[in-house]
């Protein structure tokens, strides 16, 4: 089975740390990995591919055949993943052809990129030593608009070539978008190897995280799969993990709530109900949309609500219940050999309330159970009625009935076989078990309070007299009856241990302490020395917060994890007869313990620091000459929406596709302009602000449910024949995505769709557009082309390390700026961290009041409803202290877009790697004020997590090549 978490590693620019996600990936049990390529990355600028630094993926490959993890590659070219335009770099704009069809201007884009991608795949796959066993061409090519041939088979073999001529030769697999069956093997042209489909049951409401609406469990996969591609493993190429979070929304650790451990219990084993072999959970780490690499519906952060969060810590219960499952499905090879069945009510129970879902083999049977209504949040009691080798039984057999309790799945089995023992039937959980020389170990576990019964076939038990004595813990019923060994038992907090004969012994668990237990597969001295094989033997153990590794080294078990507390390291099988053993190097004595040592943690107080101050917005002021700057003289375009300015202001045009944009439109005054408006397009939540010279006229502070905005500013008097120039400030939320084919909304520009300057026609304004220093030709190769927008301060490389600030004016960001523009803020500071810790930080951004901007925060509607509809002036009504923006840059990596009249993230973790944790770093923070009056952070902190202690190792610094004068800077 391939048993997957999606990871995406150009959410991590720190190439030292994938290896960290890796582990944590595979101590959950699983041994693959899917992941995206961004090409938005990789080729900023056409016909320029560059895939170096912490774009390289060799770094990658060699972490995941470290850790023993098998990749599924999804390089696109379209990828959606809440990436900027789907992954689309903004050049495709310019490109007349209708993208993701076989438009010949279309393809011919994609080949440079396809061609370079797939040949470093290929030389990855596993037939040339690689962790790579499948690609994904395309994605989620399932619904387009009107007007266009779909699904177009031509289009979708062509992608197919491209990656077969570059090279790849493991089998593709397909994501539909839903259960279709497009492109099925034997549907003809352009049909995959292995089809496969995606599925968000529960959808993104994480503003109601308690809400499971009837009728969103798929209980349909089975019978689906079996009409559309019934010859291939049945694939769950993304299987919802978590759910992305707007601009406005109310944050991650709800979407966490929402689809959590409850949610993996009915979700998941749902699918395991379905037959699924090849099960992807997206995401299972999320990471950071740092460099303005997200699409415009999603903020800096893109945690999740995963298993592992954004720092990569992993406290979230979730986590835990999801390696109790995939521990459990990994180690029951008769699983992939059963035939799911088709569920029913009253039929193995005694209470038509459950529904059951049988999975039948040749041997080993396996009955998923939950509530018939499966958001119900009762606790029902029900006896399970199934056949076995030895007849037909009705559990529990000695007294008391099995409780479903709300909102919970269960998997029972019956005449599972470990290593040769027959568990006849358990009512229990198993969680995994391992046959050693000596004896055989199987774990499994309850919920709190819960009656269970596992029985043992005594004929496999190597005598028909064999006893059972509770070694550990009490409370367990023991009867030997019609052949077989019965154990009956209440889950209690208190661990049990029965041992069965002279060869088994039984863990009997409640669910939460299982969570403590882990099992890792000891490397054997071959070619495949990480990755999961069912030959070899696995140590099972009690460890506490994570278990990374397992080595054996003569007669002694190494064992590499992390603490966050002090922990009982206990091996309940694996480990060599009289050794030792070690955890991070360091003998475990008889007790066990191992000590966990709170780190001494300083950090500075980012306002007690020396500030320097620069203003980012000179172009407001007499005499600042644009004569650098891009001619916005475009009198066509090639995008969808036609022009209805007389030259193009849509920035995508002229090469700035990210960031944020600033024009400047010269005019002659003739006395008569009494307004301005402007029409401008940013995507969610954008802003803007308009200037004429150095007066503020207004701004539009967003709100999370436009992207575009009409706005009227009335001006002051102007003299008959004076030189005027509006400056415009638009912000650039990124790129729309391109889900369905034939709608090109990933060309929706950005910039200015219309203006009217009262008493002119439109072209007395010529205009001028900057956005990031010379545009698709970006000066910073180091952190790519996304990183950086049109501020002054960011055109002159100011965000980098050892900008040259001597001379800068001290001022503090939490002093702000007084006015409405775009102050920028600079500071360094040395840290020296204890090393072996891996200790999160957090930039937090203090908001001393609640959004108002944001149509799903609790604001006023009142409010919201006058932003929309009035018509802002000079005189700033629309707009107060409470509407500005500021970038976070760390190291001249952009890691924080704070929206503080809109929000939700006021923290921004950065990880270290980014951050130098014994050395000096640079922060700049700009603030652009959209108000009159000015802004400034409310405060402004550098926050420390949980540090755990932790056996990784060294963390390498991703490059941060510092400051040094811009060439064409302007």
């Amino acid at each position: 089975m391939f048993y997957s978490g999606e990871f995406h590693i150009y959410r991590l620019p720190v190439p030292s740390l994938w290896l960290d996600v890796f582990q944590k990936i595979k101590a959950l049990g699983y041994n693959g990995v899917s992941f995206y390529v961004d090409w938005a990355l990789l080729e900023g600028q056409p016909g320029v591919f560059t895939a170096e630094g912490i774009f390289d993926f060799q770094p990658f490959f060699d972490a995941a055949s470290q850790a023993g993890i098998y990749l599924l590659a999804r390089p696109g070219p379209y990828i959606n993943a809440e990436s900027s335009g789907g992954g689309y770099p903004g050049w495709l704009q310019r490109i007349t052809g209708v993208l993701r069809t076989n438009d010949t201007s279309y393809l011919d884009a994609t080949d440079l990129y396809v061609q370079s991608v797939g040949q470093i795949v290929a030389k990855a796959q596993i037939t040339n030593g690689g962790p790579v066993i499948l690609l994904q061409p395309e994605n989620e090519y399932t619904f387009s608009a009107n007007g266009i041939v779909f699904p177009n088979r031509e289009y979708f073999a062509y992608v197919e070539d491209q990656y077969r001529n570059a090279g790849i030769v493991v089998p593709f697999i397909n994501n539909d978008a839903a259960a279709n069956g497009n492109f099925a093997p034997g549907s003809g042209l352009g049909a995959v190897d292995i089809y496969g489909h995606d599925s968000y049951p529960l959808g993104f409401d994480c503003a109601n995280p308690y809400t499971w609406p009837a009728g969103a469990l798929p209980t349909y996969f089975r019978a689906t799969h079996l009409e559309q591609s019934p010859s291939t493993p049945y694939a769950l190429v993304e299987f919802q993990g978590g759910s992305f979070d707007p601009w406005g929304g109310l944050g991650f650790d709800q979407c966490s709530v929402l689809l959590n451990n409850e949610f993996e219990r009915v979700f998941y084993k749902n699918n395991f109900a379905s037959g699924v072999a090849i099960f992807n959970i997206y995401m299972t780490y999320g990471g950071t949309n740092w460099g303005n690499l997200g699409h415009p519906g999603g903020y800096t952060s893109y945690d999740y609500g995963s298993v592992i969060k954004e720092d990569r810590t992993v406290t979230r219960e979730k986590y835990s219940e999801a390696k109790l499952e995939a521990n459990f499905i990994t180690s029951s090879p008769a699983y992939l050999t059963a035939n799911a069945g088709n569920e029913t009510n009253g039929t193995y129970t005694n209470n038509g309330d459950i529904a059951v879902t049988p999975i039948l083999g040749n041997v080993t049977n396996f009955y998923v159970i939950r509530h018939a209504a499966y958001q119900s949040l009762d606790s029902t009691t029900y006896k399970l009625n199934v056949g076995t080798s030895l007849g037909n039984v009705s559990i529990p057999q000695l007294g008391g009935s099995l409780t479903l309790n709300g909102r919970d799945s269960k998997i029972h089995v019956t005449d599972y076989d470990i290593g040769g023992i027959d568990v006849l039937y358990s009512s229990a959980e198993i969680f995994n078990w391992e046959n050693y020389p000596s004896k055989t170990v199987l774990v499994v576990y309850g919920g709190a309070g819960e009656t269970h019964e596992t029985a043992f076939k005594l004929s496999t038990l190597g005598s028909s007299n064999a006893t059972a004595t509770v070694t550990e813990g009490s409370g367990v019923q023991i009867q030997q009856q019609s052949g077989a060994m019965i154990l009956n038992w209440e889950v209690t907090p208190e661990r049990k241990v029965v041992s069965v004969g002279d060869e088994l012994e039984v863990y009997l668990l409640w669910r939460n302490d299982a969570y403590n237990y882990w099992t890792y597969q000891l490397p054997e001295s071959n070619s495949t020395d990480n990755y999961f094989l069912p030959s070899k033997t696995k140590v099972i153990l009690k460890a506490g917060y994570l278990v990374r590794n397992a080595s054996v080294s003569g007669s002694d078990l190494y064992l590499t994890g992390d603490l966050n507390a002090t922990t009982s390291v206990e091996v309940i099988g694996g480990a060599p007869e009289g050794g030792s053993i070690y955890f991070n190097g360091q003998q475990v004595d008889s007790s066990g313990t191992i000590n966990y040592s709170p780190p001494e943690v300083s950090v500075p107080t980012l306002s007690s620091l020396t500030w320097k101050y620069h203003d980012s917005l000179p172009e407001i002021q007499p005499g600042y000459d644009d004569s650098l700057w891009t001619d916005a003289d475009n009198s066509s375009t090639n995008n969808p929406r036609k022009l209805i300015t007389p030259t193009s202001l849509y920035a995508s045009d002229y090469g700035y596709n990210t960031g944020s944009l600033i024009y400047r439109g010269h005019f002659t005054a003739n006395g008569n302009e009494s307004t301005f408006y402007i029409s401008t397009i940013g995507g969610s939540a954008f802003g803007h602000s308009v200037f004429l010279d150095s007066t503020f006229v207004g701004s539009w502070p967003g709100i999370d449910a436009l992207d575009n905005y009409n706005q009227t500013l009335t001006l002051p008097n102007l003299s008959s024949g004076t030189s005027h120039t509006f400056t415009v400030i638009v912000d650039h939320m990124g790129l729309d995505e391109n889900f369905n084919p034939g709608s090109d909304e990933m060309k929706h520009p950005r910039g200015i769709l219309d203006y009217t300057l009262a008493g002119h026609a439109q072209s007395d304004v010529s205009w001028k557009i900057t956005g990031n220093l010379h545009g698709e030709m970006y000066v910073d190769k180091t952190r790519g082309p996304l990183n950086e927008g049109a501020f002054y301060a960011e055109r002159q490389g100011w965000h980098l390390p050892n900008a040259p600030v001597s001379n800068w004016t001290e001022a503090s960001p939490l002093d702000g700026i007084t006015t409405a523009g775009i102050g920028w803020f600079y500071t360094s500071f040395d840290l020296n961290l204890p090393s072996g810790y891996d200790i999160p930080l957090t930039f937090n951004f203090a908001n001393s009041s609640a959004p108002s901007n944001s149509s799903s925060s609790s604001s006023s509607p009142s409010l919201l409803r006058q932003r929309q509809t009035s018509s802002p002036t000079n005189s700033t009504s629309s707009s107060s202290a409470f509407d500005y923006r500021s970038l976070l840059y760390v190291n001249g990596y952009q890691f924080g877009k704070y929206v503080h009249n809109i929000g939700p993230q006021d923290s921004f973790p950065v990880p270290e790697g980014i951050l130098n944790y014994q050395g000096t770093n640079y922060v700049a923070v700009s603030i652009w004020a959209l108000g009159g009056e000015g802004a400034k952070l409310d405060g402004f902190e550098l926050g420390v997590g949980q540090a755990v202690m932790s056996g990784y190792g060294g963390i390498e610094a991703s490059p941060q090549p510092g400051w040094v004068e811009r060439e064409g800077a302007y």
